[in-house]
C-alpha cells in the first residue's frame, strides 16, 4: 500500500499588495523586485483573519476534494511557522473546527521545508497501516513576523494556505521516494527574532545547491531519471533559486510551477499552493511523475517524487 495525494485545497487573502505599493512605503522599486525575486505582488490577511483560519478555509476544501468526512480523519498535521499562539497548535484548532474528533493533531516546524515535512510524517502512517487518512496543510501569515521597514525582507513574503489529503492510492502512484535533511549550523543565515532576519546571499548560495541536489537525489532513490520527470513544484522562494533546480534536472519553462509573480514567499504554503493551481489548470494529470522541492529555515530541506493520482 502506497501513500499518495487524493485531495488538494487552498485559501489565499483578498488583500493584494502590489511592488507599486511597497513602493510608497520604502525605499524600492518594481523593477528592483521583479528582476529579482520574480514577485509582482503578493496577499496580505486582514488582521481578523489568523492563521487557524486561512488552515480551516484550506482543509475544507481539501476535504470536500477528496470526498474525505472529518470523522474519518486520523491524523492532522500543519506546517507553520505563525501560529496563533504557541499551544494550542493550529492542528487542534481547525480540529476542533472541522469536527475532526478521533484524529490526532500536531504542528510540524520545518519554516519553508515544512509542508514536504509534513507530508513524509503522514505517508509513514499510511503505508505503516495505522492511518488511512491524513490531512496535512502548510500555512503562513508571515505579515505578523515581517519588519515591514526592512526592504531586503519586506519585499518577499506573502499570506495563504495549503493543504492536502493523504490516502492509500492505487497501482504505481503515490509517493515513491523522499528526503528531508536539515543543518542546524545554518540556522543562523534565516531566523526570527521579533521579525524575520535573513542573510539573503548565504541563502541563495544554499538553496541553489541544496534544491538541486535533492530533485536529483530523490530521482535516483526512485529509480528514475531527469527525463521520466512531467512536472516541477519548487519551492516558490525566488525565481533565480527555482530556475536553477528546473536547470538542474533540464526541464522546460513550461514545465515547472510559477505563482512566485502573483503571491511571493508564502513559506510553508508556497508548495500546495502552486499544486493546487496547476492540478485545476490540468497541467498535472493523472500519472505524471511530479518532483516538489523546498529549503526553509532551520536550515532545512526536503523533496518527494510522486507518481500523481488516487
Amino acid at each position: 500500500m502506497r501513500a499518495g495525494i487524493i485531495g488538494l485545497g487552498r485559501y489565499l487573502p483578498e488583500k493584494v499588495l502590489t511592488n507599486h505599493d511597497l513602493e510608497k512605503m520604502m525605499d524600492t522599486s518594481d523593477e528592483w523586485i521583479r528582476t529579482r525575486t520574480g514577485i509582482e505582488e503578493r496577499r496580505i490577511a486582514a488582521d481578523d483573519i489568523d492563521t487557524s483560519d486561512m488552515a480551516f478555509s484550506a482543509a475544507q476544501m481539501a476535504l470536500k476534494n477528496a470526498a474525505v468526512l472529518p470523522e474519518d480523519l486520523d491524523l492532522i498535521l500543519v506546517a507553520t511557522v505563525t501560529p496563533d499562539s504557541p499551544f494550542p497548535s493550529v492542528a487542534c484548532r481547525i480540529q476542533e473546527r472541522l469536527g475532526a474528533k478521533k484524529a490526532a493533531a500536531m504542528d510540524v516546524s520545518a519554516a519553508c521545508a515544512g509542508f514536504m515535512y509534513g507530508v513524509v510524517t503522514g505517508k509513514q502512517f499510511i503505508e505503516s497501516g495505522v492511518y488511512k487518512n491524513v490531512l496535512v496543510v502548510g500555512v503562513e501569515k508571515l505579515s505578523k513576523i515581517t519588519d515591514w521597514t526592512d526592504r531586503n525582507t519586506a519585499v518577499l513574503f506573502g499570506d495563504g494556505a495549503g493543504a492536502a489529503v493523504l490516502g492509500p492510492v492505487s497501482g504505481d502512484r503515490g509517493i515513491l521516494s523522499f528526503e528531508i535533511g536539515a543543518d542546524g549550523t545554518g540556522g543562523k543565515h534565516l531566523y526570527q527574532d521579533e521579525y524575520i532576519i535573513m542573510n539573503g546571499r548565504e541563502v541563495f548560495k544554499f538553496a541553489v545547491r541544496q534544491m538541486g541536489e535533492s530533485c536529483i537525489n530523490v530521482l535516483e532513490k526512485a529509480g528514475l531519471k531527469k527525463e521520466d520527470v512531467d512536472f516541477l513544484i519548487p519551492h516558490q522562494a525566488n525565481i533565480r533559486i527555482m530556475e536553477a533546480s528546473r536547470q538542474r534536472l533540464e526541464l522546460p519553462e513550461e514545465k515547472m510551477s510559477k505563482t512566485i509573480h502573483k503571491y511571493g514567499n508564502t513559506s510553508a504554503a508556497s508548495i500546495p499552493i502552486s499544486l493546487f493551481e496547476e492540478v485545476e489548470a490540468g497541467k498535472i494529470k493523472d500519472d505524471d511523475l511530479i518532483v516538489m522541492v523546498g529549503f526553509g529555515g532551520g536550515l532545512t530541506w526536503g523533496a518527494i517524487a510522486i507518481r500523481w493520482g488516487k
